[in-house]
């Protein structure tokens, strides 16, 4: 059994903006993954298997390309998360989460250093935004 912590969300969409997204696949694929383990206990969500591993290493895979085309396209990363197809993370709760997270991936993808400092109170405010103005809330 792996108790995850917050490196592993089930049903929730992980939230990075003070993390990194690179350094998060990296250690899901190198370390976590390798252990083998066939119960997780997540950080947020019910007891689960191996597959969220995939799950949440699918998603921070799809920031990554998210933010290379939003930003290849000239858009903030509020603009990329409103022009964004979720699919298979849409039923996931907190989706707005989605906007901090590009925050992140694109500062990564700029040549910031993993975990280095981002403007909060900005991606804060465009989450808020893309939430249509309600107020942030954790579902996970």
């Amino acid at each position: 059994m792996l108790f995850a912590g917050d490196l592993l969300f089930n049903g929730g969409t992980p939230f990075l903006l003070l993390g990194s997204i690179a350094g998060s696949i990296e250690v899901l694929e190198q370390v976590v993954r390798p252990l083998g383990a066939a119960t997780i206990v997540p950080g947020h969500g019910p007891l689960c298997g191996p597959q969220v591993i995939e799950d949440v290493l699918g998603y921070l895979r799809f920031i990554q390309e998210l933010a290379r085309q939003g930003k290849a396209a000239g858009l903030s990363p509020l603009d990329a998360a409103r022009q964004a197809e979720l699919g298979a993370y849409a039923a996931w709760t907190d989706a707005e989460r989605l906007v901090g997270n590009l925050h992140r991936a694109y500062l990564e993808i700029e040549g910031g250093e993993r975990g280095a400092p981002i403007d909060v109170t900005a991606a804060l405010r465009d989450m808020v935004a893309y939430n249509g103005g309600r107020p942030l809330t954790c579902h996970a």
